[in-house]
């Protein structure tokens, strides 16, 4: 067996889970036996069995795949279609059917929606995710695989420490993951709020703002970059008092299951992603743009943070690659008594 990993994103242009995922799941499958490699568009002489697409995949390279004798497996993070209200999605579902009996067939081809149907397998991280792939795009239900991601050992390891005053949030700064909004609610809140991450663009007028928010109130909004080491990462959720991340929509957050992974109390949006992969073990709040309605729940979970209980221990890497390799086996119709690699 082998499998070519094919991201249509380089890593250069926008750094953050995505990119975590790829790595780790690359090096995850390699640690079972399964040979893996990245997708060498400039080699005509590359070969494989199965091309797992992190994305939706064009359809036309799924036939030319399958005209190779490629089977195709598509991961699609349905971000911004996860976070819709149901009568949006409903919309959705409508225009979509609408528009693929009623339009030209080259104006809809272009939207990839047959992809769904055409992929071999299609994996979601979430049961929400999983449900939004039969609902929206018709994937036949016996193709769609809920694995979720992975959390690394440097996590799942990490030794408990006395949690102190700092909430922390973990994310990219901008727009998406509201951590500007989150951090005028910590202001008005009076709660200690330490942000981790970078911006896209240092110059981005978003991440501007929040800088300066920062320096306008450093006891309370502590911001010192992102943190490469994943040692220190976990030690900082170890010694967090909670977890914070209020986006306006995710699919399945890494930094989440990170904090997790260390015992960490969490507060997320209030969104069918959320509650789909943490349930009643995390703490909600709405989305909304008012800074005070925000702040109210903010406050109330840093106080009742100390008595909450951890969340449940999330997989690691390796049985995330075990789950994707039992997936790549049945598409390739693997005969029981063969190797862990085959």
């Amino acid at each position: 067996m082998k499998v070519l990993l094919y991201c249509p994103l380089p890593f250069a242009l926008a750094h953050g889970g995505q990119q975590i995922q790829i790595q780790c799941t690359q090096a995850a499958l390699q640690s079972i036996g399964v040979e893996v490699e990245p997708v060498r568009w400039w080699d005509e002489r590359q070969s494989g069995d199965i091309i797992h697409y992190f994305g939706r995949m064009p359809v036309p390279q799924i036939q030319l795949a399958h005209q190779k004798g490629m089977k195709v497996v598509q991961a699609e993070l349905l971000t911004a279609t996860g976070a819709r209200s149901s009568w949006q999605l409903g919309l959705q579902r409508l225009i979509t059917r609408l528009a693929s009996r009623l339009l030209p067939a080259h104006f809809v081809a272009a939207f990839h929606w047959q992809a769904y149907r055409l992929a071999d397998a299609c994996i979601a991280l979430t049961a929400w995710e999983a449900h939004l792939m039969r609902y929206l795009f018709g994937a036949p239900g016996e193709r769609v695989h809920v694995v979720p991601l992975g959390v690394e050992e440097v996590f799942l390891n990490s030794a408990p420490t006395p949690r102190g005053l700092w909430l922390v949030c973990t994310a990219t700064i901008t727009e998406r993951k509201r951590v500007l909004e989150l951090a005028q609610a910590a202001v008005q809140a009076h709660t200690p709020l330490w942000v981790v991450g970078k911006p896209y663009a240092e110059s981005d007028s978003y991440a501007q703002r929040f800088f300066s928010l920062a320096r306008q109130h450093p006891q309370l909004l502590r911001y010192e970059g992102a943190i490469d080491d994943r040692a220190k990462l976990a030690q900082v959720y170890r010694q967090a008092r909670g977890f914070v991340l209020l986006s306006a929509w995710e699919t399945l957050s890494l930094s989440a299951l990170e904090a997790a992974a260390c015992g960490c109390p969490l507060l997320l949006s209030d969104l069918p992603w959320a509650r789909s992969a943490f349930g009643n073990q995390a703490r909600y709040c709405p989305v909304t743009n008012s800074v005070s309605a925000t702040a109210r729940v903010l406050k109330r979970f840093y106080d009742e943070a100390p008595t909450v209980p951890p969340p449940a221990r999330p997989l690691s890497w390796t049985e995330v690659a075990q789950q994707l390799h039992s997936i790549y086996r049945r598409l390739l119709g693997a005969r029981s008594g063969e190797g862990p690699g085959t």
